[in-house]
């Protein structure tokens, strides 16, 4: 019979632990989800810059960290998003149009789709290593 290892419990322990840093520590919180914002947006930015082969530079400045916002009116978020007019047509796709014609299909990059992904564990390690120092603190 295989042994197997279940974390739930741990998991459940970062989350009450990460629940009364946001009461004790919500300075500390904020300060890590800006910097983590931040993080992700450069990864987007780089992205975007390997798949999007239009150089024009007004994509790629149009990525913006948000602020710091209450989600779910108890959990904490940052968002990063693109606010240029043509933003989602070069994320989802659309058609492509010549003299009136549709001639086809671009198909979406899915640039922060994909950055989000590759983001996620990045910010879990973040996250455990904010467990870890509020631990040491004594939190």
């Amino acid at each position: 019979m295989a042994e197997s290892f279940d974390i739930k419990e741990m998991d459940q322990f970062s989350k009450d632990i990460l629940k009364l840093a946001k009461q004790k520590m919500p300075k500390e919180v904020k300060k890590f989800l800006v910097k983590e914002g931040a993080k992700l947006n450069r990864k987007v930015k780089k992205k975007a810059q390997s798949k999007v082969k239009k150089k024009t530079g007004n994509y790629v400045k149009g990525f913006k960290k948000g602020r710091v916002y209450k989600y779910n009116s108890d959990e904490m978020a940052i968002r990063v998003y693109n606010g240029a007019p043509h933003a989602h047509l070069i994320e989802h796709g659309h058609a492509v149009v010549r003299d009136g014609k549709e001639i086809g299909f671009a198909k979406g990059k899915k640039v922060l789709e994909e950055s989000a992904k590759e983001f996620e564990n990045e910010f879990y390690q973040d996250m455990d290593k904010l467990v870890d120092e509020m631990l040491d603190k004594g939190l």
